[in-house]
C-alpha cells in the first residue's frame, strides 16, 4: 500500500503510531514533532515555538535553515545531485581544499565521507596502514560512533557489551598523563582522543594530558588522532578545538556541523600521513556529493567569520555563568558553546523532559546527573538569558 505525499500533515500521535509500527526502536524520542526551523528556534505542527539548545546534537552550528546554506543547496540541486567519485566535481574538491588549508598545516589532505563514524573508520584504517603495528589507544568514556570499528574505539560498557566480540586491538587508557603514557608502546599505531569528551558529559581533557599523548606518540612513531566531530567547526570558539591547545594532531575527524544540516564526514590527515592510504584502500559511494559539498562550503563561509571565535567564547562564558547561579547545579564545564552541568541528586533525564514540555527548551541529558547544551552559534545574549531563565523556572 502506498501513502500519498499530498495528504494533510500528521499529528504527533499519528507520527508516534507510525514510529511504533514501522521503525526499529533505537531512539528514545521526545514527544515533539519538528516541522520548521529558523536560527535558534523550532516549531511543531501546532505552531508551538521552541528554543533549540541542542542544535541537532551540534549539527546546526549555523542555525536552522541558514539562508546562505539553503541557497547553495537549492542552486546545486538544480544542476547536479550525484555522480560517482570516478569523475571530478568542483564542490567536493573545493571543500577538500578548504578543509586541508585551514586545519593541520601545509600538505594536509582530506577523505570525504558521510558521517562522523565513517570519518573515524577512515582514521582507524589510515593509522594501521601507516605503521606495522595494530594497537589503538582510546580514552575511557570516550565516544567515536556506532559502526564496528568506531564502537570498538568507544570504551563504554553499555554500548559495547551487547555487540561483542568487537574489533580487536583497542587499548583503553585513563585520560591522565600516566594512563596514556603507560598505554602507548612500540605496538601502538595511534592514540584516538576527543579533546572534550562530549557524549559522556562534556569533559575537557587537560592540556598536559594532550601534550603527554603527543610526546608518547612521537616516541614510538604512532599517530595522534583527534576526534573533533563535536568540538570542531567553531563549537568551542576557534574553528578547531586543537587550536586552543598546545598540540597539533596528525589526523583529525570532522562531521556534524560541517554540512549545515546535511550528512557529511571528513578525515583530515596532516602532512606526515597525508599520502598513507593508496588507491583502492578505502571508498564511499556518496562521499563528496555535489549538493552536500555545496552546503558544506556555504556553511564554512559562515563558520570561518573572523569575529565568530570571540563571540562564541563570550556567549559561552555568559551561559556557563548563568547556569552556575541556578539552584541545584553543582558543576558547570565546557568551552565556548559546548556546555555541560551536573545536578545535585541527579534527575537530569527528567529535567530534560520537563524543559521540553514545560518551558519549550530543547536540550539533552548525557547521564543521570548531567545536562548538555549545544546551542547554534548564531544564538544571541537575549536567547542565552532566556534559556537560563527557563532552566531557573524548573530548578527554582
Amino acid at each position: 500500500m502506498t501513502t500519498s505525499t499530498n495528504q494533510s500533515p500528521a499529528t504527533l500521535e499519528q507520527l508516534q503510531a507510525l514510529d511504533d509500527a514501522y521503525t526499529i526502536d533505537t531512539y528514545a524520542r521526545y514527544p515533539m514533532d519538528a516541522v520548521r526551523g529558523e536560527g535558534v528556534r523550532l516549531w511543531d505542527a501546532a505552531g508551538t515555538e521552541y528554543l533549540d539548545f541542542l542544535a541537532g546534537i551540534s549539527v546546526s552550528n549555523v542555525g536552522h535553515c541558514h539562508p546562505a546554506v539553503v541557497e547553495a543547496i537549492r542552486e546545486q540541486a538544480g544542476t547536479l545531485l550525484h555522480v560517482s567519485n570516478l569523475v571530478h566535481t568542483e564542490p567536493a574538491l573545493r571543500l577538500a581544499e578548504r578543509l586541508a588549508t585551514n586545519s593541520l598545516g601545509e600538505g594536509s589532505k582530506v577523505f570525504l565521507c558521510n558521517s562522523g563514524a565513517e570519518a573515524v573508520e577512515a582514521a582507524l584504517k589510515l593509522s594501521r596502514r601507516a605503521k606495522s603495528a595494530g594497537d589503538i589507544v582510546v580514552v575511557r568514556e570516550g565516544f567515536h560512533g556506532r559502526t564496528y570499528g568506531a564502537l570498538s574505539a568507544t570504551p563504554q560498557e553499555a554500548k559495547q557489551a551487547p555487540f561483542a566480540p568487537l574489533v580487536p586491538g583497542f587499548i583503553v587508557a585513563e585520560p591522565t598523563i600516566e594512563g596514556i603514557t603507560n598505554a602507548v608502546t612500540a605496538n601502538t599505531a595511534a592514540v584516538l582522543i576527543e579533546p572534550i569528551r562530549g557524549e559522556s558529559g562534556v569533559w575537557p581533557v587537560p592540556d598536559d594530558v594532550l601534550v603527554a599523548a603527543r610526546e608518547a606518540c612521537d616516541a614510538v612513531g604512532a599517530a595522534l588522532m583527534f576526534d573533533e566531530i563535536q568540538t570542531g567547526l567553531g563549537r568551542t570558539g576557534p574553528l578547531w578545538r586543537f587550536q586552543a591547545t598546545p598540540v597539533v594532531p596528525d589526523v583529525m575527524t570532522s562531521a556534524k556541523a560541517l554540512g549545515g544540516g546535511l550528512p557529511i564526514g571528513a578525515m583530515i590527515a596532516g602532512p606526515r600521513l597525508a599520502n598513507t592510504l593508496q588507491r583502492g584502500d578505502h571508498g564511499s559511494t556518496f562521499a563528496g556529493s555535489p549538493i552536500i559539498a555545496a552546503g558544506a562550503l556555504a556553511t564554512l563561509d559562515v563558520l570561518m567569520d573572523p569575529a565568530l571565535p570571540a563571540r562564541t567564547e563570550a556567549l559561552g562564558a555568559r551561559l556557563r555563568d548563568g547556569i552556575s547561579r541556578l539552584p541545584g547545579v553543582t558543576t558547570v564545564r565546557g568551552a565556548g558553546l559546548m556546555v555541560g552541568f551536573d545536578l545535585e541528586g541527579g534527575g537530569a533525564p527528567e529535567l530534560a523532559m520537563r524543559a521540553l514540555s514545560e518551558q519549550r527548551l530543547l536540550l539533552n541529558a548525557t547521564g543521570p546527573q548531567t545536562i548538555r547544551l549545544l546551542p547554534p552559534l548564531v544564538v544571541n545574549e537575549e536567547q542565552i538569558d532566556d534559556a537560563v531563565g527557563r532552566l531557573g523556572a524548573l530548578l527554582g
